[in-house]
């Protein structure tokens, strides 16, 4: 017999809105129709004065748990899944780093064995295709133009489990590389860019469709040279990846991403490396060496922002407290419009029949109490 739990007494977010009071049924794995006449279920649980929203989905982050996805091993890749699972992310994208092109490729199959056992929902490659001048927490001396033939490289390796790539466009091959993802049903996504408006326009037309953190490891919105700031923003075929841990984007940055995309083409994520839910210390970050201290991330040499600390419990809580972004719109950003985008959305992103059991439960406070993932708890909340 399949297990059935009633979650009830939460707001609920459903796509069409907030339901006060809400139900949902979970059966098994998936969330049913709250059928009349079911018959008592398994368990019920009252969750009076919480939020119920769907799980979260991240399509760029790097490790978690002292553990990185560059190592290309399944043991560290499910130390860093369930460190996030455990504050909420019950769906995500592995990103590599800038690396040898055969060691990517090495990871690539690794990764892409857990993806197609479900533990994963794909590959994203950050690298080698980008812009040294906005290399970021990148090995500069392993960057290289984006050669069709190396593109194709890395998705062969990955086995149909590739999402996403992030290239610098402006790049000899950069529009020719862009053309070959999209025509691969692969993400291109422009990002650690020296690019300018107009070339970014050339990548959009060409068949990108994201910008990789956006504001970070590219040119600033100027008046006279705008750079890729405002092409990305504007366009309606782009969605626009936003880092909100307080340190990468200023407050009203965030709120003007978020007025000018609209919360339709905003995804929350995390950019997070192995350091994410552990204490201040140096840890790896592909082959280069990371200090923590007070939860931000720099490189030993250059002093670099390098990804973040940052898990999405901590983004959600910060974006409704702090920013006063309605908690729909951040559903929106951090659950759905990902989902979309990797092509998942028939089975995650947002609470309705059919779709995984993927949840998380958050206090009156936006603090999270609860995590379930395909029916079971990863978080019990403590009632």
């Amino acid at each position: 017999m399949t297990k059935r739990t009633v979650l009830t007494g939460a707001r609920v977010v459903l796509p069409e809105g907030v339901r006060e009071d809400g139900r949902l049924v979970v059966e098994g794995a998936t969330l049913a129709e709250d059928a009349v006449g079911a018959g008592a279920p398994d368990t019920s649980l009252d969750l009076s004065g919480h939020w119920i929203v769907p799980g979260f989905v991240d399509m760029h982050i790097h490790g978690g748990g002292g553990a990185s996805f560059s190592a290309g091993t399944a043991e560290e890749a499910m130390t860093a899944i369930r460190t996030h699972r455990e504050h909420g992310t019950t769906t995500l994208v592995a990103s590599t780093v800038t690396g040898d092109l055969d060691d990517l490729c090495r990871q690539a199959a690794a990764l892409g064995e857990l993806a197609e056992q479900g533990e994963l929902a794909g590959v994203h490659f950050e690298g080698p295709f980008i812009s040294c001048e906005r290399r970021g927490a990148h090995d500069p001396a392993l960057l290289r133009d984006p050669d069709p033939a190396d593109v194709r490289k890395l998705l062969d390796a990955a086995r149909g489990t590739a999402k996403m790539m992030t290239l610098a466009p402006e790049r000899p091959g950069g529009l020719e590389s862009v053309r070959l993802l999209a025509e691969s049903g692969v993400i291109a996504a422009v990002g650690h860019t020296d690019t300018d408006y107009d070339g970014t326009l050339e990548a959009i037309e060409a068949g990108a469709t994201v910008a990789t953190h956006l504001f970070n490891a590219m040119p600033p919105l100027g008046h006279r040279a705008p750079g890729p700031i405002p092409a990305l923003l504007e366009d309606e075929r782009v969605t626009v990846e936003l880092i909100n841990d307080g340190t990468h984007l200023h407050p009203s940055v965030l709120e003007l991403a978020f007025g000018s995309a609209g919360a339709g083409r905003v995804a929350l994520i995390t950019d997070a490396m192995g350091a994410a839910g552990m204490e201040d210390g140096r840890y790896p970050l592909g082959p280069l060496e990371v200090e923590v201290k007070d939860g931000v991330a720099r490189l030993i040499e250059g002093g670099s922002i390098a990804g973040s600390t940052l898990t999405l419990d901590s983004a959600f809580r910060r974006s409704v407290v702090v920013d006063g972004i309605p908690v729909p719109d951040v559903v929106r950003a951090i659950s759905a419009n990902p989902a979309r985008l990797l092509g998942v959305d028939d089975k995650v992103g947002s609470l309705e029949p059919g779709k995984y059991a993927d949840l998380v439960v958050l206090d009156e406070d936006f603090a999270l109490a609860g995590v379930m993932r395909r029916g079971e708890w990863v978080v019990r909340p403590p009632l």
